[in-house]
């Protein structure tokens, strides 16, 4: 891989309402935003939606697609939007630089999420040993 090269698109979803009771349960993350409907609805929003933590778990298994878990040395994103029910989730990678090759091929990669290709949910740049 050379900068400029995407990764294939890692996909989930859609997200349904018991993807995020699931999630509720499994991270103790009971905000009724999530999991309320009418609540999410008194508080202004059209609907419940996913929770972010819920989004940085996806690309979290996209990046351990892309390369293995021991080649990730750090990663960030920002959130940058909510993510609908219902949404499917695409993460997505290009490599942006090779920052040194005395360990292998140590890259920075900028990374993040979309819902339903077009909505940026995540944003943010992960640094991984690159396969040999």
């Amino acid at each position: 891989m050379q900068p400029g090269d995407h990764f294939p698109d890692y996909v989930q979803g859609p997200i349904t309402r018991a993807t995020l009771a699931l999630f509720a349960g499994a991270s103790n993350d009971y905000v009724p935003l999530h999991i309320d409907s009418d609540f999410a609805k008194a508080a202004g929003m059209d609907d419940v939606f996913a929770h972010g933590m819920l989004c940085m778990a996806y690309l979290a298994q996209a990046l351990v697609q892309w390369v293995s878990s021991d080649g990730l040395r750090s990663w960030s994103v920002r959130f940058t939007a909510i993510t609908p029910v219902h949404a499917t989730v695409h993460c997505r990678g290009e490599l942006v630089e090779i920052l040194d090759e005395r360990e292998g091929r140590l890259a920075r990669l900028k990374i993040g999420a979309w819902a339903d290709k077009n909505l940026q949910t995540l944003d943010g740049e992960a640094v991984v040993l690159l396969p040999s």
